[in-house]
């Protein structure tokens, strides 16, 4: 894509003006670092509040009577266990149990909403209205009329507390509210992608681009479409069972595929490791070896600033998917030794 063809977000010009740098991303203009820098970024969402521009994700809004049976049948956890106010990180599956998407899926009085990744939109739209049938639902994508700020860090609570007269800090995690946020109408939600407490909402702090995005979810384990999750990887596989619920009452697509998978066993599954050879770092897409046979690539790798050392995740045999396991990971034609290690790699300081 050309410059001029890409999207931009409400906030662009904001951006431009704090001097970041601005790199094509799922069809967007978007900023991936700002002057201070990727680790001046992460740091301030591990000790003060950072915000983060994500306005390029997708909004899918369901109304109708058959709206909640309709995304229990699109997705895989279970709507029917939400209360208004109240929102899942949850799934949708292709027949076989794999990745079409990851989202979110939030309950109001009279709808629901799906949050899905900017690179997915288009796809996630077509897979979800094949599924339509002769279901009593009205489906609207609501993406390019939809801002979506992320406020995240420890100090992210009493920011956004002073914007606004909603009681932000009786929101439990993964529960939302409505109202005023510094003079605009808006939902709040206590949901985030780094592992601190965050916020989706407005306000003043350290802006924060796409660079400490991806190194603030990896530290925190969590998964990247396109990297440690796709059409080719299941929810168990990715360890990702709590969204997966078979017995919801309610099929839905790949539970057959996952009911099986389940009674089988999976047969590789998502890890996190550490490289253990000093200055050498494991990036996405690098082969990645268990007992001199390739087994998986890199999913995700970088060298992260709370961490301070070179990480990632990648896939191995379920029956070696234990913390102590020594791999090798080829960097540019050279075997350098990591070892497998328990994920999250930083804990994740959320208020329950």
């Amino acid at each position: 894509m050309t410059t001029e063809t890409l999207k931009r977000t409400p906030l662009h010009d904001i951006h431009v003006a704090l001097g970041a740098k601005m790199v094509p991303f799922a069809g967007f203009e978007m900023p991936v670092t700002y002057p201070t820098g990727i680790n001046s970024e992460h740091r301030a969402v591990r000790e003060d509040v950072g915000v983060f521009d994500v306005s390029h994700m997708g909004e899918f809004e369901i109304t109708g009577p058959d709206r909640n049976a309709f995304v229990q049948r699109v997705t895989c956890n279970d709507v029917g266990s939400l209360k208004a106010g109240q929102a899942q990180y949850s799934g949708i599956l292709t027949k076989d149990g794999t990745f079409v998407d990851d989202c979110l899926v939030y309950r109001f009085d009279d709808k629901l909403m799906m949050v899905v990744n900017a690179s997915n939109i288009q796809k996630d739209w077509d897979h979800i209205l094949d599924q339509k049938g002769g279901a009593n639902v009205r489906l609207r994508d609501i993406s390019d009329e939809t801002a979506l700020l992320a406020v995240q860090g420890p100090k992210a609570e009493a920011l956004i507390g002073q914007l606004t007269s909603l009681g932000v800090a009786m929101i439990p995690y993964y529960h939302f509210a409505q109202g005023k946020v510094a003079g605009v109408q808006c939902f709040v939600s206590r949901t985030g992608y780094t592992g601190e407490d965050g916020f989706v909402g407005a306000g003043r702090a350290e802006p924060v681009g796409l660079g400490a995005r991806d190194t603030l979810r990896l530290e925190a384990g969590l998964p990247l479409y396109g990297n440690d999750i796709d059409d080719t990887t299941t929810p168990y596989e990715a360890g990702l069972n709590f969204i997966v619920k078979l017995e919801k009452g309610a099929p839905f697509t790949g539970l057959e595929a996952l009911k099986r998978q389940k009674l089988e066993g999976v047969r590789r599954r998502l890890i996190g490791f550490r490289v253990t050879e000093p200055k050498a770092i494991a990036r996405q897409g690098y082969p990645v070896f268990l007992d001199g046979t390739q087994v998986d690539i890199v999913r995700s790798g970088t060298v992260t600033p709370t961490v301070n050392a070179a990480i990632g995740t990648t896939y191995v045999p379920a029956d070696r998917a234990r913390a102590g396991t020594k791999i090798e990971i080829d960097i540019r034609g050279k075997r350098v030794g990591a070892e497998t290690v328990k994920m999250p790699f930083v804990p994740h300081r959320i208020k329950k």
